[in-house]
């Protein structure tokens, strides 16, 4: 039987790891790990629609339940900062328990709390040790997998990603009408213990202790590297283009379009749909394609439809036409968001963890950022937004032309006879990056 037919991710020898357990991701520890990485929306998600009963019942003001918000995805970015580096450290299985059996009950004391102090506090505490599943899950990738096979498995995962940012709200507001917001919060809770359990069921312990200890050893020093840097670059300019869609799309869709709530809800799950679509096209084409070229046409496709959509904020036509370049700027990311996380952890493999962390903080770091700067215009223009989709777009482009070119091939001695002798088979050229053989010497 083979490997497929069993479940297992099959890769070929160069892009198995030394030390990995097996070399292969199965496709139960893929779900796994791509459940794990879906934390943030339902999290953000879920309890919006809540947000005036959770006022009433506090006795608060909107400002202080939208705090709620603001500390959870602040504890999500300096979580990761954390869970990263321990996991290069101590082993990845460890920390990831440990992170997600304070999620649950973080999670559980969110439910439970009977002043809006102690649950701003509470979801502090949750984001930071949610922060945990996502950064490590990244980790665990790296460690089992290189090149096209990892970023095969990262544009997968972003298949459960562009669904949850759909069922999260959809199910949050069913849920709250039922069980109020304390019932939609124990939801919550009850994910995160299945969270908890997967994870100490299916994600085994996948850096050897021979590998380990890459930050008391100085694990962000390899971070310097001109690859890591351009590719996290390139992933997070393309990440908060999808940001900046995500916090203006409210106003967008109903106020300058002029939809309605229900009409609302299919456009943002039909762009959604657009970006599940990518992804699973973006790892059939991994199959055959490098990963750098897979991202050299998603970073394309993403800049001409920004560019194309502030041209249409900018005229004079109608505001329906904008939901076409927006389509296809959502599923543009499906190209880029699994090769750019691929490209990124493949320059720092002795720090996985510590490269994932930094990824993660900035990705939701300049999130944070982009929110407020889409509604500076106003409810009623949608310029700022394309404005910001369209700096952005530009941005992620120039970094991922700064990547560094692969080495050339060496060439093969020729023979008495003119010819060239057979030599052993080609492997990847590796890629030219200064601070990487820099530190090597060193």
């Amino acid at each position: 039987m083979s490997r497929a037919s069993q479940g297992t991710w099959p890769e070929s020898p160069r892009e198995s790891p030394q030390g990995s357990p097996d070399g292969r991701i199965t496709g139960a520890l893929l779900a796994m790990l791509a459940v794990l990485a879906s934390v943030a929306p339902f999290g953000i998600d879920m309890y919006l629609s809540a947000f005036p009963r959770m006022a009433t019942d506090l006795h608060t003001g909107a400002t202080s339940v939208q705090l709620t918000l603001t500390t959870f995805l602040l504890g999500l970015s300096a979580g990761q900062l954390v869970f990263g580096p321990l996991s290069d450290r101590y082993g990845r299985r460890g920390p990831l328990l440990l992170g997600s059996a304070v999620f649950v009950a973080a999670s559980v004391l969110t439910a439970l709390a009977p002043t809006i102090t102690v649950l701003v506090a509470a979801r502090l505490l949750q984001g930071a040790s949610a922060a945990a599943g996502m950064v490590i899950g990244r980790a665990v990738v790296a460690d089992l997998a290189r090149g096209r096979a990892a970023a095969r498995a990262f544009s997968l995962m972003m298949i459960v990603g562009g669904v949850a940012p759909v069922v999260a709200p959809l199910l949050g507001s069913v849920l709250v009408g039922a069980v109020g917001w304390r019932g939609v919060l124990l939801v919550l809770a009850a994910l995160a213990l299945a969270m908890f359990a997967g994870s100490a069921l299916l994600v085994p312990e996948s850096l050897p202790p021979g590998r380990r200890g890459a930050t008391r050893r100085g694990g962000f020093r390899h971070l310097r590297r001109r690859a890591y840097l351009t590719a996290t670059g390139t992933l997070v300019f393309s990440f908060a283009v999808l940001m900046a869609y995500i916090s203006a799309s409210p106003f967008l869709y109903q106020t300058v379009i002029g939809v309605g709530a229900v009409p609302y809800g299919l456009l943002f799950a039909l762009n959604a749909l657009g970006l599940v679509l990518s992804s699973a096209l973006s790892s059939r084409l991994l199959r055959r394609a490098e990963p750098r070229r897979v991202l050299a046409l998603g970073v394309g496709w993403l800049l001409l439809a920004s560019l194309a959509l502030l041209a249409l904020a900018l005229t004079p036509l109608g505001a329906v036409w904008l939901t076409v370049p927006l389509f296809f700027a959502v599923a543009s990311l499906g190209f880029i968001l699994g090769p750019a996380t691929a490209l990124a952890l493949d320059a720092v493999p002795r720090a996985a963890g510590a490269g994932s962390a930094v990824v993660g903080a900035a990705q939701f770091g300049l999130a944070a950022l982009v929110t407020p700067v889409v509604g500076l215009g106003g409810e009623h223009t949608a310029v700022p937004m394309a404005l910001a989709m369209g700096g952005l777009a530009v941005l992620a482009g120039v970094s991922s032309l700064l990547f560094p070119a692969p080495l050339p091939a060496p060439r093969e001695p020729a023979t008495a006879g003119g010819g060239t002798r057979p030599g052993p088979p080609s492997v990847p050229a590796p890629t030219r990056d200064l601070t990487h053989s820099k530190e090597q010497r060193s």
